[in-house]
Parts: structure tokens; sequence; C-alpha cells
């Protein structure tokens, strides 16, 4: 069988949450949109739920209305998004609660929906969603006089721990909500990371879920193992894949195996990429392509029928830095062609 194994360890997730929970003051939700950061939410979500997660973060009504389906009643499932045109049966039926981003989105959902629950988003920089002060100022006493379950905000820099930025938005965000009795979230992943200052009422567990950074202590979570098709044998001169990037300046043998930027293994990451063959690490040779890469594997005694990509030697963020990119677009970008085998849970 040609098509390569995505191992996905529900139990070191669960693992993940409860180590970033230890480290939260209040409670820890999870975030589980864009399909569970592309391992599907359903599972992970479900796992989650079974260690005690009671609030969940989707980007849209509709991943909200799938988790809905896969959850059942009980745990809240906010929406980035808001209350969006359109949305209104889903958050009604399925008892979703829209994280109110604008005064258009407050007045929709008080009209079509008046005492249904809902949250409120503020902007404290980020400049991406949510209400400006000079927005929430205006809107502040009426919103809060309709019991919002939870007001919230993102931080832009909580990856990296020094930045400026960080204590702007955390004193931005006490401006605009101290003295409120609603529930108050600012940290996700990074901002847990940030120490309890920014923690408020509820955290919000993201990438390090996943074992992603900036979660340094995270369990790795996701295995990629790789089947290898076709070896062959190269003399010097000779030349791998489109393009004839990689030219072998010795002789050298070539595995080819089954996966490309078509499994959302980054075309980028090619020049510095490698694979594993248990403790011997095989370099790319070449370009990805849409279904196969070519790997040298020269140095080994024997091949075997597979090489791991993602595993304990290399994680979605070591294929990041060699695509010039985040673990988020990795996890992210992980295609549908795989064989997905869950652990746990």
């Amino acid at each position: 069988m040609a098509q390569a194994k995505l191992t996905i360890d529900l139990d070191a997730l669960r693992a993940n949450w409860r180590a970033l929970d230890a480290l939260s003051e209040g409670e820890t939700g999870a975030v589980v949109k864009a399909d569970g950061y592309g391992l599907g939410a359903a599972r992970v979500a479900g796992a989650l739920a079974r260690e005690g997660v009671q609030r969940f973060f989707v980007a849209l009504a509709e991943e909200g209305a799938a988790l809905r389906e896969a959850l059942g009643a009980g745990p809240e499932i906010c929406v980035f998004s808001g209350h969006m045109p359109g949305d209104t049966r889903l958050i009604r039926d399925l008892e979703l609660v829209p994280m109110i981003n604008n005064i258009d989105q407050m007045l929709r959902h008080v009209e079509a929906l008046p005492g249904a629950p809902f949250g409120l988003q503020l902007d404290t920089g980020m400049n991406r969603l949510g209400m400006e002060p000079a927005e929430w100022a205006a809107l502040r006493d009426i919103a809060l006089a309709q019991k919002p379950v939870l007001v919230m905000s993102h931080l832009a820099c909580s990856d990296t721990a020094d930045h400026p930025m960080n204590a702007q938005q955390l004193q931005c965000f006490r401006d605009m909500t101290d003295g409120i009795e609603a529930p108050r979230s600012l940290a996700a992943t990074g901002g847990i990371l940030l120490g309890p200052e920014y923690h408020f009422d509820v955290t919000r567990a993201g990438v390090g879920l996943y074992g992603g950074l900036p979660f340094a202590g995270a369990a790795p979570v996701v295995t990629l193992e790789v089947p290898v098709i076709q070896c062959r044998d190269l003399a010097p001169g000779e030349s791998v894949g489109y393009g004839n990037t990689f030219t072998a300046q010795r002789p050298t043998r070539i595995a080819t195996i089954a996966a490309g930027y078509g499994d959302g293994v980054l075309r980028a990451m090619g020049p510095k990429a490698s694979l594993m063959a248990g403790e011997t690490r095989c370099p790319v040779a070449g370009r990805i392509s849409m279904d196969l890469i070519g790997v040298d594997v020269t140095g080994l005694r024997a091949v075997p029928d597979t090489l791991e990509l993602l595993g304990r030697h290399q994680t979605v963020d070591t294929l990041a830095g060699w695509a010039g990119t985040i673990g988020y677009e990795v996890l992210t970008a992980l295609g549908q062609r795989y064989t997905r085998v869950y652990l746990g849970g």
C-alpha cells in the first residue's frame, strides 16, 4: 500500500492539555478550529471532553455545528467570527456561543435571538477582530446588560515573551474590562506561558495541545510515516526530479516515497528537509512534487519500508523551520490522503 500513515496520539494531546491546565489560574478551554488544527476536530475534542474540557473554541458557526454533532449537548462552543448573516439558525438550534465583534453583530444577535448566550471580543491592539476601545466605550453598558458569558481578546505577540506588545495589550484589556462581572479571557497557548497575570478566568489552549511552539515542553502528538515505493542507484552526474535541482556527486541511492505537496508536505521545505530511517537522517533529494519525494538513502545498509517525516526526531516546528513558516501551517496543511490512526483518547 502506497498510502502514508498519520498517527495522532490522543493520550499525548490530553497530557498537553493537562500540562497547560496546570499552568493556568482559571478554567482551561481548548481551541479546535480548522478541524482540530488538521488532526480531526471530532476525535480531538472528544478526547479533550473526556479529559474534562467544558469550553471549546472554533472559527466559524459551521465548524461549531460539526463539533456539536460530535460532542452532543453540554460543552460550550464559542465561535470567534461572531454572529454573521446566515448564522442564526445554527446558533439557535445547536446552542453555539457567538463572540460578538461589533455593534452590527450585537444588534443582529439580540434582535434574532433575544436571551441567547453570547460572548464579546475586544480589540486590544491586534487590529483583527473585536471592538476597538471607542466602539466598546459606546456599547459597553448595553452589551454588559445582556449578560455575556465571556469577554475576550487575543494577544498578537505572545510567542515572544519579552515583546512589549504583550504588556501593552494586557494593560489595554484591563482598562477595557476591569470591574465587569463576566468571565474574561486573554491568553491562548503563548499567553498561558507568559504567566498568571495574563490568565484571567479562562485560557484558550491551542497549538500547544498539538505539540507546537511556543509550548516547548509539549509531548509530540503527530507521527507521519511515508512508504518507499521504489529505489534506484544513480551514477555521478545523474539528477533527480523536476528542474534537475539535485545532481549526484557520487554513486547515490535514491528512495522515492509516496507523499508530496498534495499531502501538505510544503514544497518550500525541500532544500533543507530530511526524513528519518531509525536514527539515520536522510536528506530530501530534489524538489518535492505533488505525490512523490526523492530521498537520499545512500548511507543506509538497508532501506526500510517507510521513512519518518514527523515524529520524535523532528516536530511540526522543525518542518516549519525548513519551509520558513510556522508549525500551525504545517499542521493545518496535512492532507486527507493519509491513513489516519488514532492512539488512546
